[in-house]
């Protein structure tokens, strides 16, 4: 199988993984930043939408990730011996972006991804900051401490998507972003892959006794690493994403 600046924050994460902190919103449990040195890939996409394309875009992404960090659940015969069940996809056509996109077939997961990423919405919208924010994606496996330590949150890979919103003045405008968001968008998902593909770290395949430690087993039909999701809504992320939309819809209209 194959996150700057102030403002407002809130992070979640799956049903048993526990959340790591963040400055405002938290839901889950309590789990301190690990301490451990560890390589953690950091990847970084920016992306320029009007507001009815945010939830969109951000599940789009979001669930491309998350396609290629879960696998079937585990089904252990003996320590040491299991199989891994089928993990299945469907297609979702957006309705704002010219965009197709495919996810894992799990109502569960995409009940809380939509959870987290309406929150980063109403958030946007609501938060006076000229709609530009982030919202990151964060894998993690859990140390075991010895009591009355918490439990040590390890990350290993962190996706951030940095949100710029844009007002549009006309429903000729608004098409040509909606084909742009979608070429733009199909790009940052092949990128995706191209980074899923390659021969870096993965936590290894735990035994039965430790694979709460590296995948959230709260789910029914599916079973993702360890993730949290957290947003931040902030002025300091800078303007070049809304120059750069204008300046491409404003070439596209002078054609």
């Amino acid at each position: 199988f194959i996150p700057g600046g102030g403002g407002a924050a809130a992070s979640f994460g799956g049903r048993e993984s526990a959340a790591l902190p963040s400055p405002a919103g938290n839901t889950g449990l309590a789990c301190p930043r690990a301490q451990t040195a560890m390589n953690c890939r950091a990847e970084v996409l920016e992306v320029s939408v009007e507001g009815r394309q945010i939830e969109e875009a951000m599940l789009a992404v979001l669930h491309t990730i998350l396609l290629h960090r879960s696998t079937g659940k585990f089904h252990y015969k003996k320590e040491g011996t299991y199989s891994i069940g089928t993990v299945g996809t469907q297609d979702v056509d957006c309705d704002f972006i010219d965009f197709t996109y495919a996810r894992v077939s799990s109502e569960e997961l995409d009940r809380a991804l939509r959870k987290a990423v309406g929150e980063f919405k109403d958030a946007l919208r609501y938060s006076g900051s000229d709609g530009i924010g982030q919202i990151s994606l964060e894998f993690y496996q859990k140390k075991k401490s010895r009591w009355p330590f918490s439990d040590e949150c390890i990350p290993w890979e962190v996706w951030t998507v940095k949100v710029n919103v844009v007002n549009l003045a006309n429903e000729q405008e608004r098409q040509i972003c909606r084909e742009k968001v979608g070429e733009k968008l199909c790009e940052k998902i092949i990128n995706i892959v191209e980074v899923m593909n390659r021969h870096e770290y993965l936590p290894k395949m735990p035994t039965q006794s430790e694979v709460d430690n590296v995948f959230d087993t709260g789910l029914k039909d599916v079973q993702p690493y360890l993730y949290k999701i957290s947003y931040q809504i902030t002025d300091s992320l800078g303007s070049s994403v809304t120059t750069t939309m204008r300046r491409l819809i404003k070439d596209t209209l002078a054609l």
